[in-house]
């Protein structure tokens, strides 16, 4: 979880109405994409970011090809490598 207790509360909501409370959700990795995605593309590129890194874990870990936590890291990886090379700052 987070240091905002505020923002936990919601994504533990989030996840029981969506009835996947077992999912881990590591908050901190997915506002850091969220920050380098609008600052170094545009802000809007931020959520778009995020939801598209949450569909293709989605995706790998539906086929079998990782579980829930490998698919998110993975995919968060993948993100990061992509904006840090996007913004010439490749790590």
């Amino acid at each position: 979880m987070s240091e905002i207790p505020e923002l936990d509360d919601w994504v533990a909501e989030l996840l029981k109405g969506l009835e996947i409370q077992d999912t881990p959700v590591d908050i901190d990795a997915i506002l850091g994409m969220a920050g380098v995605a609008a600052h170094s593309i545009i802000r809007p590129a931020a959520p778009v970011t995020t939801y598209v890194a949450g569909f293709a874990a989605g995706l790998a870990a539906g086929a079998g090809m990782a579980n829930d936590t490998v698919a998110m890291q993975g995919a968060t990886k993948r993100v990061n490598e992509i904006l840090a090379r996007r913004s010439g700052s490749e790590q």
